[in-house]
């Protein structure tokens, strides 16, 4: 089955740091674009980076720039978005999501189509 599965949801504290993974099922990620969204309650879905699988380029929100930080692992069928310093403000549920059509992240990263979505992981950041 060709999806994607997320991983490492879950609640922190402020200042601490969470890891989430982003797991190809069914196929690999070799020429995809992968971009993490997120989406608070009564917020619109938020862009918050995006990884070029072959070539290895980021780009990031500002929002958490300094922060997050997106990476894939040797084998290219896993996707992290490693998440310092989080606050309340960071509380949402994350998603991952495989372009393959422009697969680079150039401008309009975060309004393209999308092949796969993941199932989203909720990020709690709470005293």
């Amino acid at each position: 089955q060709v999806q994607l599965v997320e991983s490492g949801g879950g609640l922190v504290q402020p200042g601490e740091s969470l890891r989430l993974a982003c797991a190809a099922s069914g196929f690999t990620l070799d020429y995809y674009a992968i971009v993490w969204f997120r989406q608070a309650p009564g917020k619109e879905r938020e862009g918050v980076s995006c990884i070029s699988i072959i070539g290895g380029s980021t780009d990031y929100a500002d929002s958490v720039k300094g922060r997050f930080t997106t990476s894939t692992n040797n084998a290219k069928d896993t996707v992290y978005l490693q998440m310092n310093s989080l606050n309340p403000e960071d509380t949402a549920v994350y998603y991952c999501a495989a372009d393959v059509r422009v697969g680079t992240c150039g401008w309009g990263w975060t309004i393209r189509t999308f092949d796969y979505w993941g199932q989203g992981a909720q990020v709690t950041v709470s005293s």
